[in-house]
């Protein structure tokens, strides 16, 4: 027996996909155009979602995604911090350097969870929270791997984003709505051969547990 689904919030959340994936922002017209959907019931979508502040109006009276999707994003943070924890700490051991989940936010990486090894003398402090363009660094390069998945696996840099350390991250892919990636830094020798399907496997594991 095919399992019931409600119609009406399908469609609201293929509004928010719509809008989300066009950033000059939609007419109500257009939205329709894009759903297939009557525009009377376009317009009784969009204002119930204006409602909970999940859709907003420009000046030129454009559709948009609303800053109450951030709230609904911030709440879902700490659980993708509490599912890939164990992989991370899992990784930091063997491998000996900092390890550290990154998600995309617009066109910068943001360092989610960051887990350091316990029995090295030195590695690198990663902060969580910090940011640095998606183009620069690892973790920011695999994110965009991930955008094809016939390219590499993971990335490599040295330098990009602090003086002597090098990075090496994979993308966490086939999880829908997430763009992330798992990745190691370190001060001292990266050993890619070695440390590379180490990290590719971390990334897969993060993205089974997420699944």
């Amino acid at each position: 027996m095919a399992t019931e689904t409600s119609q009406t919030l399908d469609r609201g959340l293929r509004v928010l996909r719509v809008l989300a994936e066009t950033q000059s922002g939609l007419t109500v017209t257009e939205l329709a155009a894009r759903l297939s959907v009557n525009r009377t019931v376009v317009y009784r979508l969009v204002a119930t979602l204006e409602q909970h502040a999940l859709v907003r109006r420009d000046a030129r009276g454009r559709l948009h995604v609303g800053l109450g999707v951030l709230h609904l994003a911030s709440a879902v943070q700490p659980v993708l911090r509490d599912l890939a924890v164990p992989v991370l700490r899992a990784l930091a051991e063997s491998s000996g350097c900092t390890a550290h989940l990154t998600v995309a936010d617009g066109e910068e990486a943001l360092a989610l969870a960051v887990v350091e090894p316990s029995w090295t003398d030195f590695h690198v402090a990663y902060r969580v929270g910090a940011r640095h363009p998606l183009a620069q660094g690892a973790a920011g390069k695999a994110i965009l791997l991930g955008r094809d998945p016939a390219v590499a696996r993971f990335a490599v840099t040295a330098g990009e984003l602090q003086a002597g350390a090098k990075g090496l991250a994979a993308p966490v892919r086939g999880v829908d709505g997430l763009e992330a990636s798992v990745g190691i830094v370190t001060l001292g020798v990266l050993d890619v051969e070695k440390l590379g399907p180490q990290v590719a496997a971390a990334a897969a594991d993060v993205a089974t547990r997420l699944a």
